[in-house]
């Protein structure tokens, strides 16, 4: 059974604490004078979300607890990554060219275009935990796959995330094309798993009706991945690298393959 008042709550809820991280991060962007910090919060929003959901959320008891479980697993990880990825740097490139496009007071522009827009995101892209905590009972089984693909969503996320840091930290690696390991099958494996605990994600909240309405939700995560700030605009950024055309003929875009002879 579900509970729309109780949905309503937590949604509620969830939205409000979303804007208040959001503040805090633009506060704390302001004072170190980038807005990559962002990347940092990205993943304790929905860490956020997840424990409001499961907390004011009344519906099934055992979903609640996992998706919070998952996405504290998942969204904690991503963010001591970002934050050790980013710590002593300065702004992200993909930041500040978006940035130098428009006009007026810096601030009020990343409060706009990124801060704003980031923290309606985690909303939307959250709505399949909302739904489910307001969600009773539901199909074990497909609750089940769902935990299976975010399993391989996360694996395959972090051991990119490794294999990378890995990479860039033999300098005799500087200035060469990552083509190793899981990169080989795909130039995007984090963005690739990314997709998978997301696509995971709706499947555990799709288990209970009527979790399968927030379908758009995963949809969306995935553009993001694809086509919008995710690859595509990694790829741009990579384009003038000295053998990354060739990389990009031998290996595959987002889905994983073997790699082309």
């Amino acid at each position: 059974m579900f509970d729309g008042s109780n949905f309503l709550a937590v949604t509620g809820f969830s939205l409000l604490a979303i804007v208040l991280l959001m503040v805090a991060t633009a506060v704390e962007g302001h004072r170190q004078g980038r807005v990559s910090v962002v990347d940092t919060t990205w993943g304790l929003g929905f860490v956020v979300v997840a424990a409001v959901a499961a907390v004011v959320g009344d519906g099934a008891v055992w979903r609640r607890l996992a998706l919070f479980g998952i996405i504290a697993a998942w969204g904690l990880r991503l963010a001591w990554h970002m934050h050790q990825r980013n710590r002593g740097k300065g702004e992200d490139p993909r930041y500040a060219a978006m940035l130098e496009k428009e006009s007026g007071n810096p601030t009020l522009v990343a409060i706009r275009k990124v801060y704003g827009i980031q923290g309606l995101s985690v909303w939307f892209v959250s709505l399949p935990i909302q739904v489910s905590a307001a969600a009773g009972g539901g199909v074990v089984v497909v609750a089940v796959v769902g935990l299976a693909l975010w399993l391989l969503g996360v694996s395959f996320e972090s051991l990119g995330d490794k294999q990378l840091k890995d990479f860039k930290a033999d300098p005799a690696n500087k200035g060469t094309v990552m083509d190793r390991g899981l990169w080989s099958w795909t130039r995007h494996p984090n963005y690739f798993g990314d997709s998978c605990v997301w696509w995971g994600t709706w499947l555990v909240a799709a288990s209970a009706w009527p979790g399968v309405l927030t379908i758009l939700s995963p949809v969306a995560m995935t553009y993001f991945l694809v086509f919008a700030t995710g690859a595509r605009l990694l790829e741009k950024h990579m384009a003038e690298r000295p053998g990354y055309a060739e990389y990009q003929q031998r290996t595959s875009y987002f889905l994983p393959r073997p790699p082309r002879r």
